[in-house]
């Protein structure tokens, strides 16, 4: 059965949220583990908690996954804002995993002149001062579409930190469809070959979530900017292949593109409906 869910807004608490995911007929779903664009947290008292763990377990939720605030930029030479950066993973790391959110993904950061090899260097730096032997979450590196001086656009790249770590067992990769096509990854006219390559550069096991966007802007760009889903320049056949593929077949979905909760229903369903027909032929 295909575990996919939305980025869903927690401002009216989790167990809200949780509830939400229901009605969409999602079964699973990516939260912010903080303020996006800020600092602050909420703090949830044990009756949401249990709500929200209750919702889930009684709808069977697949694996849910937990976005590191867009603020957060390790591989910053700033020391101010490496130091947040710091502050901000390892503090959402102990949330989320008390949480029992499987996954927590973050954009690995920008080195913003630097050169990649230095923020790299930061990067490692960071996590390592962040991943614990005890944690049960994976944290995982997103895949990146290259712009400006992102760090991540290449499966080298995320191999570099990941190789890099003291603990890279706690380490995993998220694939952005989006992100991928406009770093110039095809994964419309070749998907086997971009995932032959992930694999020989990362290995398959370390995927453990998929975001599925298409994009706005056209192939090897660079620039990030969603679609919904087969309105784009990737188109629905190839995002339909994406989620066929035996490789990639099982691992949770989560769309990022530009609807309210009542649009990503009606986004679920249509894409489920294409995949069932695809399956009856």
């Amino acid at each position: 059965m295909l575990t996919i869910g939305t980025h869903m807004s927690i401002a009216g608490g989790i167990a809200k949220t949780a509830k939400n995911v229901v009605e969409m007929e999602a079964n699973t779903m990516q939260i912010f583990s903080r303020n996006p664009r800020g600092s602050n947290y909420k703090n949830y008292s044990q009756e949401e908690i249990d709500t929200f763990q209750n919702i889930r377990q009684s709808h069977q939720f697949g694996a849910l996954l937990a976005h590191a605030p867009y603020t957060m930029n390790l591989a910053s030479a700033n020391e101010k804002t490496y130091e947040f950066a710091c502050m901000v993973i390892r503090e959402d790391i102990v949330r989320m995993d008390a949480l029992g959110i499987e996954n927590m993904v973050f954009h690995p950061g920008s080195h913003t002149g630097i050169g990649a090899e230095a923020g790299i260097s930061n990067i490692i730096r960071g996590l390592d001062q962040a991943l614990t032997e005890e944690q049960n979450i994976t944290v995982l590196l997103e895949t990146m579409s290259g712009k400006g001086t992102e760090i991540g656009v290449t499966f080298e790249e995320l191999k570099a930190i990941r190789d890099g770590v003291r603990r890279p067992e706690k380490l995993g990769v998220c694939l952005d469809t989006c992100h991928i096509f406009a770093a110039g990854y095809d994964i419309v006219h070749d998907l086997d070959g971009v995932l032959e390559e992930f694999d020989r550069v990362l290995g398959l096991e370390l995927l453990r979530a998929i975001h599925l966007n298409d994009s706005m802007m056209p192939f090897g760009s660079r620039k990030d900017r969603h679609a919904p889903i087969g309105e784009g320049e990737i188109g629905l056949e190839p995002l339909l292949r994406v989620l066929m593929h035996p490789a990639l077949r099982g691992l949770p979905v989560y769309l990022e593109t530009p609807f309210d909760d009542a649009g990503h229903k009606k986004e679920i369903a249509m894409i489920r409906e294409e995949l069932w027909k695809k399956e009856q032929n």
